[in-house]
C-alpha cells in the first residue's frame, strides 16, 4: 500500500473516532493508526495524518498527544514481540524449551510501570495480536469436516490438532509468569485489571473479554481448593495477617484493635483460605460467631464486649453464624473460593464441638433499599387508594403499603395521599429518619418484612435470586430460613437493607439437594416464615 493510501486510510479511522468516540480520545487513537504499522513507524506522516483528520478543532491538540505517543506504543509492541512467544508448532509442542525467566520479570515490570489509561491499550494488543491464529484455526475447522469420514484415530488425531491450535499465544506467557517469585499475585492483579476495564466499559474488546477467560481457566486450576491451605486466625496470628484482615473486612467494617481481638477471640472464629504461592496473603476470610442459638441481629456479635476475655464454655455452644464473608482478591472474581470455606470451616468446627448441629449465616441485603426506591420511582404507576386496603390495581406504587400504612405515612409526614405520600416515604427510605420513629418503624414493619422476602425470594435475573449474597448461598444448598426485623441498626444497614438481614440455614443433609434443585431447576428452597411473607406480598400486590 501506497504511503498516500496510508496516509487517507488513517485519516478516515481519525474522523470516525473523531465522530464517535470524542470523550474517549487520547491514546484509544492509537489503535487504528498502530494497524498501519508503517505509518506508526513514521511519526511525520502520523502528524499528517492527525492534521487531515482534526484540522484547527478543539480535540486537535489531545489527538496529536496521541501520536507523540508513538514512542511508548513502538515499546509496548517490542516488549510483546520479545515476552511473547510464537506458538511452538503442535509437533514440538512438548520439545520446545521454555523461554526465559528473564523475559516473564521484563514484561511484568514493564506492564508496572504503565498508568491505567496505558494498560488498556497494552492489554487490546496483547489481547488481539497475540490470542489464537484465528486462520489457522479455521484451516483446520475445514480439514476435521473433511476426515469425518475417516477412520476415528484419525479423526482425534485432527480434534487434538484443532483443539492446540485454539490455544491463544498469550497462554504459554502467563504460565511462565506463574512460575516466578511474585508471579500468581502478578496475573491475580492483572486479571483484576482487565475486570475493571471490561465492566467500566473501557473497553469493548472481544479479544479482551476472551482473555479474561483465559485468566480465569487458569487461576481456577492454580486455586482448586486442594491447593488451598485452611488457617485460622487468632490473636497470635501475625500482626501484618491481622491488619489485612482488618482492611479486607468488606461487610461489617472493623473499628478498631479491640474490635479485631473480640472476632477473633472467645466464640469467635476466624478462618481464611490461603496460597503458597501468595504468602501472607487471605485469599477469602470467613467470620463465625459461636452461640448458643441461631442469632437474629448483627448487634450482639459485632458489639459484644464480654467476650473479650471470656473463657469459652462448649456446652454453651450450639450454632455457628457465619456472620461475614469477604474475598480479598478482585483477580480471583468467579473463582470458587466461599462455597469451599465454608464446608471446610463447618468440617473444622464439627471435629472441635461435635454435639453442634446448627449452621446458619446472618446475611446482609445489599441492594433491598435501592429496589425499593426503584419500586417506588416516578415512573410507576400511582392511583388513589380506594375502600380496599392498598386500593388500586394492576401493581400501582400504592399497593406496595396498606392503606393504614399509607396513612401512617401520611400523618407522619404530614401530607396527602397518592403521589405526595409516595415522594414522602422515598424520602424517608433515603434519609433513614423513618428508623428513629416509633410510630413510623412500628407502621412499617410488616410491609417492609413482605416486600423484603418478595425481593429476596421472587425478584430473579435469569431465573436466579437478583440479590448476590441469596444467590450465593442458594447456590451453596443453604436455605432462606428467617428474616429478622431490626437485625441490623447502623446507619449502613438501615440505608442499605431497611435494618433487615436474613439467615440462611445449612442443614447438612439437605444442602447438596438443594444446590441441584437451585442450579437446575431455579427453585429456591424457603421456609415457612419466608412463604408466608411471600404469600403476603402476592396478595397485598394482586400479582
Amino acid at each position: 500500500m501506497s504511503v498516500a493510501a496510508h496516509t487517507r486510510l488513517t485519516g478516515l479511522f481519525l474522523c470516525r473516532s473523531r465522530l464517535s468516540k470524542c470523550a474517549m480520545i487520547s491514546l484509544y487513537l492509537v489503535r487504528p493508526l498502530r494497524r498501519c504499522s508503517s505509518v506508526w513507524r513514521h511519526p511525520a506522516l502520523a502528524e499528517l495524518a492527525c492534521k487531515f483528520a482534526v484540522g484547527n478543532s478543539q480535540t486537535s491538540s489531545r489527538l496529536c498527544f496521541s501520536t507523540i505517543s508513538h514512542g511508548l506504543v513502538r515499546n509496548m509492541d517490542e516488549i510483546l514481540r520479545k515476552t511473547v512467544a510464537p506458538l511452538p508448532s503442535y509437533e514440538t509442542r512438548d520439545k520446545f524449551p521454555p523461554p526465559p525467566e528473564s523475559h516473564s520479570v521484563e514484561f511484568m515490570n514493564f506492564y508496572r510501570s504503565l498508568e491505567m489509561e496505558q494498560r488498556v491499550e497494552f492489554l487490546e494488543i496483547l489481547s488481539e495480536e497475540y490470542g489464537v491464529d484465528h486462520k489457522g484455526v479455521s484451516e483446520l475447522a475445514g480439514k476435521l469436516l473433511e476426515t469425518q469420514l475417516r477412520d476415528v484415530a484419525t479423526i482425534l488425531q485432527v480434534e487434538d490438532r484443532l483443539r492446540y491450535s485454539l490455544t491463544p499465544r498469550y497462554r504459554h506467557l502467563l504460565s511462565h509468569i506463574s512460575r516466578i517469585g511474585g508471579g500468581v499475585k502478578f496475573l491475580v492483579d492483572f486479571r483484576a485489571d482487565v475486570i475493571q476495564i471490561t465492566s467500566s466499559k473501557a473497553s469493548d474488546s472481544p479479544h479482551l473479554r476472551d482473555l479474561n477467560g483465559t485468566l480465569k481457566g487458569l487461576l481456577s486450576e492454580w486455586f482448586s481448593v486442594g491447593l488451598l491451605r485452611l488457617e485460622r486466625i487468632t490473636w497470635q496470628s501475625p500482626c501484618a495477617i491481622l491488619q489485612k484482615i482488618s482492611q479486607y473486612e468488606a461487610v461489617h467494617p472493623v473499628r478498631n484493635w479491640m474490635d479485631i481481638q473480640r472476632r477473633v477471640g472467645p466464640y469467635r472464629r476466624c478462618y481464611a483460605f490461603t496460597h503458597a504461592s501468595m504468602p501472607g496473603e487471605p485469599l477469602v476470610v470467613l467470620h463465625v460467631a459461636l452461640t448458643e442459638e441461631i442469632s437474629n441481629n448483627i448487634q450482639s456479635i459485632v458489639r459484644d464486649l464480654a467476650t473479650v476475655d471470656a473463657e469459652e464454655d462448649a456446652s454453651k455452644i450450639h450454632a455457628a453464624i457465619f456472620y461475614s464473608i469477604s474475598s480479598t482478591q478482585p483477580g480471583l472474581q468467579g473463582v470458587d473460593l466461599g462455597n469451599y470455606l465454608i464446608k471446610r470451616v463447618v468440617r473444622e468446627l464439627q471435629s472441635e464441638f461435635p454435639h453442634m448441629s446448627q449452621f446458619s449465616s446472618l446475611s446482609p441485603i445489599p441492594g433491598f433499599t435501592s429496589w425499593l426506591q426503584g419500586s417506588l420511582g416516578p415512573s410507576r404507576k400511582v392511583e388513589g387508594r380506594g375502600g380496599g386496603g392498598g386500593g388500586g390495581g394492576g401493581g400501582g406504587v400504592t399497593e406496595l403499603l396498606s392503606e393504614f400504612e399509607w396513612r401512617e405515612v401520611e400523618e407522619a409526614a404530614g401530607v396527602g395521599p397518592g403521589p405526595p405520600a409516595v415522594e414522602a416515604l422515598r424520602r424517608l427510605l433515603a434519609s433513614g429518619d423513618w428508623s428513629r420513629s416509633e410510630r413510623l418503624t412500628r407502621a412499617l414493619e410488616p410491609a417492609l418484612m413482605r416486600l423484603c422476602a418478595w425481593y429476596l425470594y421472587g425478584e430473579k435475573r435469569r431465573g436466579y435470586a437478583i440479590n448476590p449474597v441469596a444467590n450465593f448461598h442458594l447456590q451453596n444448598g443453604a436455605t432462606m430460613w428467617r428474616l429478622n426485623w431490626q437485625a441490623d441498626t447502623s446507619p449502613r444497614g438501615v440505608a442499605n437493607s431497611c435494618g433487615i438481614m436474613v439467615n440462611y440455614r445449612y442443614f447438612l443433609s439437605e444442602t447438596a439437594a438443594n444446590s441441584a434443585t437451585y442450579l437446575q431447576s431455579k427453585t429456591v428452597s424457603a421456609s415457612d416464615q419466608v412463604l408466608a411473607l411471600v404469600a403476603q406480598f402476592q396478595q397485598n400486590s394482586k400479582l
